[in-house]
């Protein structure tokens, strides 16, 4: 069958049941008007010069100027480390949680992933407030003065606090699906602990190892808000010059231009972690798993990564102590008197930004996920034209960096007849379709183990095809469903990038609060900012773990975010 019969045939089978014909017409209508126009608004912006005619100078200028060279290059080099470093850590987590028989492992998981919940600057701030130049570490501790923390050193450290749990969740994953009776056999058969890790365990996560390494690499070069607290000036990194170009400079083409520079290295890497590494993924599948009764750690070992394990997780205590701390805190690094002044400044002037945060994720929450379970049910239960495109256009914006999508947000919505600019609608529809992503492929996971007869007998009965996913579908993928929600919610209340070009004096966020805050020196409002936000966020999501059929909601959400 040609291709283009078998798309007449799927046409024909489509037309037989309008309701969903027309679903994929919208569907179709919505990624076009709010993922792919934004995208080529920015290409063509990046090839006009400011009067509006077409130039090659800002990239001419890109190349031409040393400063904006090297901005490609530290984001690079930060990227390619923060990377590096945060899959050693991830896969020592990972290691410990699933191959040694270490104590209080629940509560090591839940420490390891708490950085996920919070805003993604979080680790920037605690940095500043431990080593900034009046840093309780560096003046307080070791009388250092003036330290400079800015620059690589600031922002590496700060992105792997961030992104290792990242990492983590996906090795997890990976070494969870690995049987143990595999390294059973190796020393069974002579093999020593080294040489069944080097030979058997290694070589099996190696293309989990890939895919964490490229996840990582994505999320840090399109990290928004810890370059932008802890780049400096003399440390040029792409996303934030994008902006700063933008908005410093008012040279919306130049912005535009560094902003497909930096959107060619993320799709790279998107396109590779999920082509080619994805159809390179080892199984070991043996029937029900079973646990290992080998002793692949020795003890010494089982010491030295609970070690490791528990100075990580000290770490995460101590940058989140230390914001708690600092919203009490009078005057950081001078007073450290209790105080509530700075809750009290927070909940007078901030009010009304809190209010909007949870207005915004609240309506932004629910499209997410009935969006994306009904695009992964699209792309696994039926067969139209273009299903391929729906698919890959529908989690496109999971590689865009943010910095890309508010750019281009800003210059497609920004006349008639779709002025959306400076409205509720817009900040919502950018959370909407920037997070999808994750509904849609936790829900193509789940659906793909659902057997297809379920569904068939009840359209032999008489339902249509809405129906049968409303009635029967729908309710065996409600705990994926609700997982995309608490990751959908978690991110609304707590993403920066994008939603920091998009925000007015009508619509302001929690996030883009704390930053001001940050910029203005003001360390213990930004403090006080990020722990009603991580409370609200916490509380939230332990309502919605309430909701869930079975245990899939609450801090176990967050883990399909990799899937």
């Amino acid at each position: 069958m040609t291709a283009f019969t078998r798309g007449r045939r799927e046409i024909q089978l489509l037309a037989r049941d309008p309701l969903l014909a027309l679903l994929v017409v919208l569907l179709f209508v919505s990624l076009g008007v709010f993922v792919v126009f934004p995208l080529l608004s920015v290409l063509v912006k990046s090839f006009q010069s400011e009067q509006g005619a077409f130039s090659l100078e800002n990239y001419t200028r890109f190349l031409t100027f040393s400063y904006l060279r090297s901005s490609l290059w530290n984001s690079l080099t930060v990227g390619f480390c923060t990377a590096a470093c945060s899959v050693l850590v991830g896969f020592a987590a990972a290691f410990t949680i699933t191959r040694t028989s270490v104590p209080w492992k629940k509560a090591l998981h839940l420490l390891f992933i708490l950085p996920i919940i919070s805003p993604p600057f979080t680790s920037a701030l605690s940095i500043l407030m431990l080593f900034g130049a009046n840093g309780l570490i560096t003046r307080g501790l070791l009388g250092i003065r003036n330290y400079n923390i800015y620059g690589f050193k600031g922002v590496l450290l700060s992105q792997i606090f961030t992104f290792a749990p990242v990492a983590y969740l996906t090795l997890k994953g990976v070494m969870e699906s690995l049987n143990p009776t595999l390294e059973d056999a190796a020393m069974n058969v002579g093999a020593g602990r080294l040489q069944t890790f080097l030979r058997v365990t290694l070589p099996l996560s190696l293309p989990g190892i890939a895919s964490a390494f490229l996840v990582v690499l994505i999320e840090s070069l399109a990290d928004f808000g810890n370059p932008l607290v802890l780049a400096g000036s003399r440390f040029p990194m792409l996303s934030t010059q994008a902006y700063l170009e933008i908005t410093g400079s008012f040279n919306l083409p130049l912005g535009a231009a560094l902003a497909v520079v930096l959107l060619i290295p993320s799709i790279t890497s998107f396109a590779i972690q999920r082509y080619y590494l994805q159809k390179r993924q080892y199984t070991t599948v043996t029937g029900k798993p079973v646990a290992s009764s080998s002793k692949l750690v020795s003890r010494n070992a089982r010491r030295g990564l609970l070690a490791f394990s528990a100075a990580f997780c000290g770490l995460v205590l101590l940058f989140y102590g230390t914001i708690f701390v600092g919203a009490f805190t009078r005057v950081w690094g001078f007073d450290f008197t209790p105080t509530l002044n700075h809750f009290a400044y927070a909940f007078s002037v901030g009010m009304g930004t809190i209010r909007d945060t949870l207005i915004v994720a609240i309506c932004a929450t629910p499209l997410s996920g009935v969006l994306g379970m009904l695009i992964a049910f699209l792309v696994v239960r039926t067969s139209f034209p273009g299903k391929g495109v729906m698919e890959f256009t529908s989690i496109l914006n999971f590689a865009v960096p943010g910095t890309v999508i508010g750019i281009g947000y800003i210059l497609a919505f920004n006349t008639p007849p779709l002025m959306l600019i400076g409205t509720l609608a817009i900040l919502v529809l950018n959370f909407v379709f920037r997070y999808i992503p994750v509904g849609i492929q936790s829900g193509i996971a789940v659906l793909r183990q659902i057997d297809p007869s379920i569904e068939e007998a009840a359209q032999n009965l008489g339902a249509d095809k809405l129906t049968t996913f409303r009635k029967v579908t729908l309710p065996i993928i409600a705990p994926a469903f609700f997982s995309g929600l608490v990751f959908a919610f978690v991110r609304a209340m707590t993403a920066i990038s994008a939603a920091i070009f998009l925000v007015s004096a009508n619509w302001n966020l929690l996030t883009v609060q704390i930053l001001n805050q940050v910029g203005s020196g003001r360390l213990g409002v930004a403090a006080a900012f990020s722990v009603i936000l991580v409370v609200i966020v916490t509380a939230a999501m332990a309502i919605i773990a309430r909701l869930v059929p079975g245990r899939a909601g609450g801090m176990a959400a967050i883990q399909i975010q990799e899937e």
